[in-house]
């Protein structure tokens, strides 16, 4: 996933830097790091348990507690 990519996924969801933050458990700057696919002018890669967090929000699972266990939707308030 691309830093472009990155802010697609968020801007498609229609959540803030705040709320992507708060949705994927990481500090809001981390999420402007991966928009800007740097840090210190070092190049930042999104982690690939990111990535597949990001997808997982984008079909809909805001949590997932094992087989055989019912997956949380996501609520427009998580």
């Amino acid at each position: 996933m691309e830093p472009n990519d990155f802010r697609k996924w968020r801007k498609a969801l229609s959540l803030s830097q705040k709320d992507a933050a708060h949705l994927l458990g990481l500090k809001r700057r981390m999420i402007q790091y991966y928009e800007k696919g740097e840090r210190d002018g070092e190049k930042v890669t999104i982690p690939r348990a990111v990535r597949l967090a990001c997808y997982a929000l984008s079909e809909g699972v805001a949590d997932y507690n094992g087989p055989h266990r019912k997956v949380q939707p996501l609520k427009k308030d998580d």
